[in-house]
């Protein structure tokens, strides 16, 4: 009965990731020629040529994609299990590792994770980074969640599991009382300082075509991607902020900020991004469990 060789196998991975034998030797520490045999040994024993040459560059073939795809499952499982067994899930206490795009709003993130913050039995470990680099995180069970306001989409490398867990108005808040009150729409967004999401952010593009079916032209006062940067300053500029209303929900409460508009049709969508894995954490269960019921 033939065996598989793990390790040729998890050199033809790296290899894979890296499209290159050069900087894949120097990721593992070994030779080019060591790594060569590796792969060729690999191809010997499953009798198909997994790469091809393209210049420097390795591609690989039909029969290398179908490898590669077993090789992810294989080893993202092995860092599932390394993951389970450091993280305590199977002893009393549970850790549980939130990773948070860094732009999110923080009312929102903290919002989400009441049912669990204080639970003596649970550990939190909040990381925050850009999608792309938590992503890559999550991919090797590093984390157990990522909460985002972009959607992702799986495929055969990547599984993820992505979830809308919830959705937000978006509108115009400034100075309380007479500015508010006076307020017209949408001519007198030309004539206050106005600050936006930067034009990267999906509630500026909503904005912008909301603003293109009325006529008009916005010239931002200042454009801003941090939520909690944009949240300071709605709160002390003087000038009007287009936000999601959870962004601001505390001044808002307390008379610091006043909503002047909800802005029909621009909303923010957040998701929570999970891992398949085979093994549920109780605590995230319960998080995305009592979003559901949120919504």
């Amino acid at each position: 009965m033939r065996q598989l060789n793990y390790h040729h196998l998890y050199y033809f991975w790296v290899v894979a990731k890296e499209g290159h034998l050069t900087r894949a030797a120097q990721q593992l520490h070994v030779s080019q020629s060591a790594l060569s045999s590796q792969i060729r040994q690999l191809q010997d024993q499953l009798g198909h040529e997994l790469f091809s040459r393209d210049g420097r560059s390795l591609r690989l073939t039909e029969m290398g994609h179908i490898v590669l795809e077993y090789a992810e499952s294989i080893f993202s499982l092995g860092s599932e299990l390394l993951a389970l067994t450091e993280s305590g899930e199977m002893q009393h206490l549970q850790r549980l590792r939130i990773g948070s795009v860094a732009t999110l709003s923080r009312n929102f993130q903290e919002n989400f994770l009441r049912p669990v913050i204080g639970d003596s039995e649970v550990k939190l470990v909040i990381r925050s980074a850009s999608l792309e680099e938590l992503l890559e995180q999550l991919r090797v069970h590093k984390l157990d969640l990522i909460l985002s306001n972009r959607a992702v989409a799986a495929d055969s490398s990547t599984p993820w599991r992505c979830q809308q867990i919830a959705e937000q108005s978006v509108c115009i808040v400034g100075p309380p009382g007479k500015p508010a009150r006076q307020f017209k729409f949408p001519s007198d967004l030309l004539h206050m300082p106005l600050l936006l999401p930067g034009p990267s952010s999906d509630i500026r593009s909503q904005f912008d075509l909301l603003c293109e079916g009325y006529g008009i032209e916005i010239a931002p006062y200042a454009e801003v991607d941090d939520m909690a940067m944009l949240r300071l300053l709605a709160r002390d500029s003087g000038g009007l902020a287009v936000v999601p209303e959870v962004v601001v929900q505390d001044e808002l409460q307390s008379g610091k900020l006043e909503k002047y508009r909800v802005l029909d049709n621009v909303v923010e969508r957040f998701y929570a991004i999970t891992a398949r894995r085979h093994f549920e954490l109780v605590a995230l269960t319960t998080l995305l469990e009592g979003s559901k019921q949120g919504k």
